[in-house]
């Protein structure tokens, strides 16, 4: 996208004092930007826009800080030995038979298939015109938070919404949608743990503090969008990350209460779909589903970050907790099929809608026999996925959704879901969702898989790139996680790989230093910058909870 030259450092100051709330005074709380405005920026960075985030965060800026502490205590208890259990004070909620959540919104009843991607304009126009039934517009873990992606994202969306998105690109060739039928836009913000630093917030008493990323992705999206999105009979819809507890849920939830107030909509016009990612949100799928039973159309199995907070939680407590080679951990080992198992059950229970993770094996069209056996590996996910009662599916590739479909298909038939499938068989508990044995080693190889991968996705991550193709496979910044995460925990728990090696920080620093030297170099790379990420989340003695936010203060413009 072409970007025009900055306006004048005043325009800029002006533009921020807009920001506060209608008729408040000089002292009320209030947001400043840290960057000028550029090119088509005060479209999206409106001060009526600005306001509206000023008060998403007078409200709930304290709640979000208060949640994020309770998240840190909780992963004290648990890595001291209190393991996570189904909770005695919830205990009526789940037992109660009667309530359901709103489900589907107009544009929601079919999930078959949903195409996952970032929200640059060539990536929005491909996924528009994918024939998926649903976008997941990714402001997270596809997206590298750059302020340019952020707000570039924000406008692409505005434009696809308005039906007046085009891209060209520096080649000369121009990007259009023209499919008939456009998937349902589901947009995913940054999880309650990221800031957004180039916004400060101002609060009551004059403290400042970076604006939550969470509440600045949400709140310029509903802000533009939400009127716009109903009249063209569908509607303000979302995908929440990372989400640890009921109390978590139930803060989103006032946010969309308030929105709903404060923008004149009916209630339960915002729908969201929970993404089940966490340990902890696990034990408490049906009270994360009840805190937001007026806004919650589903809950999806975020695969990858589950696996990566499985390994950060129990990164301290001993043998029986380390998990083998990343490619082993499939979605047929014992913890994986528990978890996946107890989010259909629970989901049909209350009448929401399950949906599938994302395989992360990718098509090659240069190399028709790695094409083919991505397709046989989807192929087969996606079975098991129909089979278990899945109502929908994630793909990260237009090539993968005819796989896909044909999979859900033959399963659904002309039926939108299987919400009737209420798996009443499935019994799991605490021991089911902790049993993390899989009887494999630790490969000299997974280990070195692991350096490369972690190195090469964070090297694109600075450079503004959030989803890329690695050996074939998509890795994102969850996959990204998963590679680090496992290195900390080798280490620290004295792992040696099969072939008899200790696995040992220096015995990393030799990878990484192998990895380095294979690396296609150029004069504006990231790499370097990158091994100093990766030192910092992996090999230190202190474990970042994730592995974006020293890299976004430190390195990320």
């Amino acid at each position: 996208m072409t970007l025009i030259t900055s306006p004048p450092p005043t325009a800029t100051r002006a533009h921020t004092e807009e920001s506060r709330m209608p008729g408040a005074p000089a002292s009320a709380p209030h947001l400043r930007l840290t960057r000028p405005l550029e090119g088509r920026d005060a479209e999206i960075l409106s001060p009526a826009a600005l306001a509206f985030l000023t008060e998403l965060h007078d409200r709930f800026a304290r709640r979000r800080h208060d949640r994020l502490a309770a998240r840190e205590r909780r992963r004290f208890e648990i890595g001291t030995g209190d393991d996570p259990h189904f909770r005695a004070d919830t205990a009526h909620i789940r037992d109660d038979p009667s309530w359901r959540v709103a489900g589907a919104g107009p544009g929601l009843e079919d999930r078959r298939v949903e195409i996952t991607g970032p929200t640059d304009p060539k990536m929005t126009i491909n996924a528009l015109n994918s024939g998926a039934r649903v976008w997941l517009a990714d402001q997270e873990d596809a997206t590298s938070p750059t302020w340019r992606n952020v707000i570039g994202g924000q406008l692409s969306l505005f434009d696809a919404i308005r039906g007046q998105l085009s891209f060209t690109s520096p080649e000369g060739k121009r990007y259009e949608v023209t499919a008939e039928r456009t998937p349902t836009i589901v947009m995913r913000p940054r999880g309650w743990h990221l800031p957004e630093k180039h916004v400060t917030f101002v609060d009551r008493s004059g403290r400042e503090l970076p604006a939550s990323g969470s509440l600045v992705d949400y709140g310029l999206y509903v802000f533009h969008n939400a009127h716009a999105l109903i009249a063209a009979g569908r509607g303000p819809y979302f995908y929440l990350p990372k989400i640890e507890s009921a109390e978590e849920a139930r803060l989103w939830d006032d946010v969309f209460s308030f929105t709903e107030e404060r923008l004149g909509l009916a209630r339960g016009t915002i729908r969201a779909t929970v993404l089940i990612e966490t340990l902890p949100a696990a034990f408490e799928m049906e009270e994360i589903l009840f805190a937001l039973r007026d806004h919650c159309a589903g809950l999806n199995a975020g695969r990858w970050d589950y696996i990566f907070s499985i390994i950060k939680t129990y990164r301290g407590r001993g043998a029986r907790f380390v998990l083998p080679d990343r490619s082993e951990v499939t979605m047929t080992v014992p913890f994986m099929r528990a978890y996946t198992e107890l989010l259909v059950r629970t989901c049909h229970k209350r009448g929401a809608y399950a949906i599938g993770g994302m395989s992360a094996f990718i098509p090659n069209r240069r190399r028709p026999e790695v094409t083919e056996a991505a397709f046989e590996k989807v192929a087969a996910d996606k079975r098991r996925e129909a089979g278990d009662g899945f109502d929908g599916t994630w793909v990260a590739h237009p090539d993968l959704i005819p796989v896909a479909r044909a999979e859900f298909d033959a399963v659904l038939g002309d039926e939108p879901h299987q919400l009737g499938r209420t798996r009443d068989e499935v019994a799991v508990d605490p021991a089911d969702l902790l049993d993390l044995r899989i009887g494999l080693p630790i490969t000299t190889a997974g280990v070195r898989g692991n350096v490369s991968v972690a190195i090469r996705y964070i090297e694109a991550w600075l450079r503004g790139l959030g989803a890329v193709a690695i050996d074939d496979l998509m890795e994102d910044a969850a996959t990204a996680e998963i590679s680090r995460s496992q290195i900390w925990q080798w280490i620290h728990q004295d792992r040696e790989t099969a072939e008899g090696t200790a696995i040992t920080r220096s015995f990393v620093e030799g990878l990484l230093d192998e990895v380095l030297a294979e690396a296609s170099r150029s004069a504006d790379d990231r790499f370097d910058d990158a091994a100093e990420v990766f030192r910092e989340v992996a090999l230190r003695p202190e474990f970042p909870a994730f592995l974006t936010l020293p890299a976004y203060a430190k390195y990320l413009d």
